[in-house]
């Protein structure tokens, strides 16, 4: 009973709302943006193509010693070339 006293006190419920409230209020990160944008260029689309190819290959089979890391990481190289030419711009 007392802990509850004390969290009527400190009015901690009312900090948990505003908290809340802040974080509806927050801004999209520009590089999300940046990144949803770049992931719909062509080349980007060509890389996750090849993904996702892959890993319905690899996902296929019961036994495998592949994976996917080469083409992750050609993805992932083609998404953040483009943002690094991109963000900057948009950043004000």
């Amino acid at each position: 009973m007392v802990f509850e006293e004390k969290m009527i006190m400190n009015g901690e419920p009312e900090d948990e709302e505003e908290e809340e409230e802040e974080e509806e209020e927050m801004v999209q990160d520009p590089l999300e943006a940046v990144r949803q944008k770049c992931e719909a260029s062509e080349h980007c689309v060509h890389a996750q193509a090849r993904l996702e190819q892959c890993e319905t290959r690899v996902g296929s089979r019961s036994a495998t010693d592949e994976d996917c890391t080469e083409e992750l990481f050609d993805f992932l190289h083609a998404r953040d070339h483009c943002v690094a030419h991109k963000l900057f711009h948009s950043v004000k």
